[in-house]
């Protein structure tokens, strides 16, 4: 249990560092005396890389070796995580938050893939990535809650700290829990299909946010980095492997999206329009931390009596109701529960469904991908819910309301093709 814990704690500050920066970035604006333009790629420098990466990241692990991958991923992310801290000047804080984008981008496939190594019974495997697909959503709003805490009290250059512990105890401890990698597998990179998906995904993402001449450009690159794929005799993503996962994949998508988005919205009007302090947004952002730990264990619950696609879809449904209560922004409090309790359901079953009769050499690869789906989703949602929202009403309550409903029934359109694939079980 202790290495479970450890591979937990590793991939909740992963997941935490993307949101820690978000309340801050006025205080570090103002610290760094810097304009709107220059915050950009401190904003969206660590998921750009860590997005970007994951597949390669995946890969590597795979071929060089999961415990070797880990802690090289954790040295690069904690050394980052420093040089982010004591940053001077903004050219060295966007660097820094890029590094740690790479860092993370090596570590998390890894880590996911050594959860096997942890626990080789199949059931008590399951049981464990039941509990890891809750793990993302408990780092997303630890990451803001940990924020405001950290901007109120002290500066805010204080929330780099715990991902420079967290790194600094994980990389050495990896040496002692997990068992020694063999020699590492040559010739199995497929060294074009990485840069064509880096270079897709980092556009997506990027474009996502601020331009949509390069998201374009990030999805043909991504089609040709498919057709490279099909050509290849020894491809990074096998298609069919893809093809198998797709359906629990769009799942963490859509509902990462829905997740970022609902926490974004609903930050604002707390904030612009019910007048909150940061604190105080942060504190009603502790609602869901308990839903999120009591889906883990609700997740493997239901699995042990129904189909994987089964329990999907349940917390697809689940967390579309949460959205509908998010909607009535006055009192959304009962949507903090519900949503987060629906969202874990959801992470929880794609994990399995996407892990689910992967072979030993491509535990790497399913974890990238993985991840990569979670990192693809709030840029995706952020990008399509924000402009509804503003393009329906002038009226941030008005608008913000109608782009939680429509995040809901993207939600349960997916519930309705996982409960078609559970008929097919």
């Amino acid at each position: 249990m202790t290495a479970f814990a450890l591979l937990g704690t590793v991939q909740v500050t992963l997941i935490a560092t993307i949101t820690v920066i978000t309340v801050a970035l006025p205080v570090v604006q103002r610290d760094l005396h810097v304009d709107d333009a220059g915050m950009v790629l401190v904003t969206s420098a660590y998921g750009l890389a860590f997005g970007g990466l994951l597949l390669l990241g995946g890969r590597l692990a795979d071929s060089l070796g999961r415990r070797r991958l880990f802690v090289t991923g954790m040295a690069v992310f904690g050394l980052a995580s420093a040089a982010a801290g004591l940053a001077p000047w903004l050219g060295m804080l966007q660097i820094a938050r890029f590094a740690q984008g790479v860092g993370a981008a090596l570590t998390a496939p890894a880590a996911m893939a050594l959860v096997g190594a942890v626990f080789p019974d199949p059931h008590r495997r399951g049981r464990a990535m039941a509990m890891w697909g809750v793990l993302s959503g408990a780092g997303a709003t630890l990451g803001t809650v940990l924020s405001g805490v950290v901007i109120t009290w002290v500066s805010w250059r204080w929330v780099f700290l715990a991902p420079v512990v967290i790194s600094a105890v994980a990389a050495p401890a990896a040496t002692r829990l997990f068992p020694a990698d063999g020699p590492p597998v040559r010739g199995r990179i497929d060294w074009l299909g990485a840069m064509l998906s880096t270079a897709g995904l980092v556009a997506l993402i990027y474009g996502l946010h601020y331009s949509g001449w390069m998201a374009f450009g990030g999805v043909a690159l991504l089609v040709l980095f498919g057709l490279a794929e099909r050509r290849s005799s020894a491809p990074l993503t096998p298609l069919p492997f893809l093809g198998r996962r797709a359906l629990p994949l769009i799942a963490v998508t859509a509902c990462a999206g829905a997740m970022a988005t609902g926490f974004y919205l609903l930050s604002l009007y707390l904030q612009e329009v019910r007048g909150l302090s940061a604190l105080q947004t942060s504190a009603a952002f502790l609602l869901p931390a308990p839903a999120v730990l009591a889906s883990g264990s609700l997740a493997g619950r239901l699995m042990a009596r129904l189909t994987i696609h089964r329990v999907l879809a349940i917390g697809l449904v689940t967390a579309a109701a949460g959205l509908s209560l998010l909607s009535l922004l006055d009192m959304p409090y009962a949507g903090l529960v519900v949503f987060p309790l629906g969202a874990g359901l959801t992470f929880s079953a794609a994990t399995l469904a996407t892990l689910r009769d992967v072979r030993e050499d491509q535990a790497g690869l399913a974890g990238g991908l993985l991840n990569t789906a979670m990192e693809i989703g709030p840029p995706l949602g952020l990008t399509v819910l924000v402009s509804l929202a503003t393009a329906y009403s002038p009226h941030p309550a008005s608008g913000y309301a109608f782009a939680l409903r429509v995040a809901a029934i993207a939600l349960l359109v997916t519930a309705l093709f996982a409960a078609r694939m559970r008929r097919a079980e």
